[in-house]
C-alpha cells in the first residue's frame, strides 16, 4: 500500500522532532514503560491533528503544545495499575553552554528539584530551558505573558529553595 503524501510528510516531521517528545514526556515521567505510553499518545494525537494544522505557527509550537497537553491529560487519568517509581531519576538531556560554571552535581540537584514541581511548573520549566520566549511559551500553554513572568520567578525561587542555592 503506498502511502500518501501526508503520511509521507507527517513520518518526516516525527524523525525531525522524536528527540523533542522524548524530552516532554521523560519531564513528567521516569519510568520507561510510562514513558513509551506516554509518546505513543502523543504520537496518537499528532497525526489525528496534524490535517488540522494550518501553519500559523511553528510546527515545533505546534507540537509541544499538543505533547503537553496529552501528557497532562494521561497523568490526570486515573491509573489501573499500581506505579512503580524507579529510584534512579533519568534526566532530560539539556544542553548547557561550558562556561556556565555549574558542576555535574548541581546539575543533578537541579532536575531533582524539577522532578518536584508540578506538572504546569514543569512545562513552563522545560520550554524555558529549550530558550523558548515568553510569547512562544504563551502560545503553547496558552498562559498569559505577564502571567508565565510571574511564574516563572516564582519556579526560580522554588527551584533556588529546593536546591539550598539562595
Amino acid at each position: 500500500m503506498k502511502k500518501t503524501d501526508l503520511e509521507l510528510e507527517f513520518e518526516l516531521r516525527l524523525k525531525e522532532y522524536k528527540l523533542l517528545i522524548y524530552k516532554v514526556c521523560r519531564m513528567y515521567s521516569n519510568d520507561p514503560n510510562t514513558i513509551q505510553e506516554m509518546y505513543q499518545d502523543i504520537i496518537i494525537q499528532l497525526w489525528k491533528s496534524y490535517p488540522k494544522f494550518r501553519g500559523e505557527s511553528k510546527f515545533s509550537t505546534w507540537l509541544y503544545r499538543i505533547a503537553i497537553n496529552t501528557v497532562l491529560m494521561s497523568l490526570s487519568k486515573p491509573k489501573r495499575s499500581i506505579q512503580i517509581i524507579d529510584i534512579e531519576l533519568q534526566y532530560v538531556q539539556v544542553s548547557y553552554e561550558e562556561d556556565t560554571g555549574l558542576k555535574e552535581e548541581q546539575h543533578q540537584q537541579l532536575y531533582v528539584a524539577i522532578q518536584q514541581l508540578n506538572d504546569v511548573e514543569k512545562s513552563v520549566v522545560m520550554l524555558y530551558l529549550e530558550d523558548k520566549s515568553y510569547d512562544e511559551m504563551e502560545e503553547i500553554l496558552g498562559i498569559s505573558n505577564a502571567t508565565l513572568r510571574v511564574k516563572m520567578n516564582r519556579i526560580k525561587d522554588k527551584l533556588r529553595t529546593l536546591t539550598n542555592n539562595k
